[in-house]
């Protein structure tokens, strides 16, 4: 064995400079204690509508995942040859990793299936506020079925989801993309339809002339300016829907279907938190019903915080077997940017509900004793883990937004009493009993 000329110290080891890749980004504990509150009243919503949890690997086979992601998305997937030399792909959603997922496991599933799946998914997209290369999506989907009420359903979760997390004022945006498709037929853009539906969903971003000019460049400018008037089309749901049919030609099972949906949401929903809007389109070209984006009220320039729609075709691209499906994701980092420009993220409750100070080691053993006390009672106890100074403990506790101190020190213990300090006022309660000091905490809970 030839041993090394110089023995190795680690202090010899030169210092490496701690940094985050670009697009990607630290929690520190306040944001995602925000995120966590947010996810857990999404896991709540969802399985108040009977959906079940899934997941998938982080990691696909780059033609599992490429097959059906489009142009623009396939320059985005962070792709590479892994050790075995297979050609691999990070997921850019979770739509179609469960499109593998659900022709793999069909035979273990029942119709319809019902389910979220909320996970972090990877893009090497340029970067902006709310927009990241790892960010967090919340997908819930329906599928087993083509029936009006699953896209109801859906629809339905949107608002239950935000109504949840404290946002009531949000607006669906709706279309669908089998009448945009008829549309493009009746001007002979069949051929050029990706290209189409990429660059009308594009428009709030490049605008209309921009949009005018690169839909001329694959078709012509007349009918450019068709394919505006198609998306342009306002006013009420039958008003608008009447414009859509008379340029798509006529009344089709497509527009029946909007006209259905639109009758049964009146009776569901606030009117007007669902409009008709047919410059909705969605880049992907996976989609083959309805579309949808959800917008927040004062914060429309961070874009669709919640976008999806129906994908009857999907599932076929992995299996013989046809599948309707019909889903939604929330973006969670965009929709906490925009709730952060809105000031509505709020602050929430501190994790912990009591700080039980340390003051002398050979006491540790009851500290912990008193902190099961009160975590079996359903509140929530962190020890001090030293004996330091008071004040330091109470700055401690303060930082970390924790509301009360329980201070025991050794005549405390042999009467089993505690004192109880509020840290906002320093104002003290003594000689309380175990029992007296949890009503003291519930009542400030």
């Amino acid at each position: 064995m030839v041993l090394p000329e110089k023995p190795f110290r680690y202090t010899e080891v030169m210092e490496i400079e701690p940094r985050v890749l670009k697009g990607f980004r630290d929690f520190l504990p306040a944001p995602e204690i925000a995120r966590r509150r947010f996810i857990r009243i999404l896991e709540d919503t969802f399985t108040s509508f009977g959906l079940v949890p899934v997941d998938t690997p982080i990691l696909e086979y780059a033609d599992v995942l490429l097959g059906k992601g489009g142009g623009e998305t396939d320059k985005q997937v962070y792709r590479f040859h892994d050790h075995g030399n297979r050609d691999v792909a990070m997921r850019f959603d979770l739509t179609v990793p469960f499109a593998r997922y659900m022709a793999m496991h069909r035979a273990e599933l029942y119709l319809p299936f019902k389910r979220y799946h909320i996970a972090k998914v990877f893009r090497g997209e340029n970067t902006q506020r709310g927009r990241y290369r790892e960010f967090m999506q919340c997908d819930f989907d329906i599928v087993g079925t083509s029936e009006l009420s699953a896209d109801l359903e859906i629809l339905l979760i949107i608002y239950a989801a935000f109504f949840g997390m404290g946002v009531s004022d949000i607006t669906v945006h709706l279309s669908h993309r089998g009448l945009f498709n008829r549309f493009l037929r009746e001007l002979n853009l069949v051929e050029q339809s990706e290209a189409v539906l990429r660059i009308v969903d594009k428009l709030r971003k490049i605008g209309r002339d921009e949009t005018i000019r690169q839909l001329a460049a694959i078709s012509s400018t007349g009918q450019a300016e068709q394919i505006l008037s198609f998306i342009g089309a306002t006013g009420s749901w039958d008003e608008t829907l009447a414009a859509m049919e008379q340029l798509s030609g006529g009344i089709s099972p497509e527009s029946t279907r909007l006209r259905d949906l639109g009758t049964t949401l009146q009776d569901l929903l606030p009117a007007g938190s669902v409009v008709l809007d047919p410059s909705i389109t969605r880049g992907l070209d996976y989609y083959t019903g309805i579309v949808f984006e959800t917008f927040l009220t004062g914060a429309s320039d961070i874009g669709s915080v919640c976008s999806g729609g129906r994908y009857d075709d999907l599932v076929a691209l992995y299996s013989k077997e046809s599948m309707s499906g019909v889903g939604a994701s929330i973006g969670l980092d965009r929709l906490m940017a925009a709730l952060e420009e809105l000031k509505l993220t709020g602050q929430g409750k501190p994790s912990v509900d009591i700080l039980i100070v340390h003051q002398d080691s050979a006491l540790v053993g009851h500290y912990h004793a008193l902190a099961q006390f009160a975590r079996a009672r359903g509140i929530a106890a962190e020890v001090y883990p030293e004996a330091i100074k008071l004040g330091r403990q109470f700055a401690f506790a303060e930082r970390k937004g924790i509301p009360l101190a329980v201070i025991c020190g050794p005549d405390e213990v042999t009467r089993r009493v505690v004192n109880v300090r509020t840290l906002a006022t320093r104002e003290q309660q003594e000689e309380l009993s175990w029992e007296e000091m949890v009503a003291v905490v519930r009542g400030q809970k």
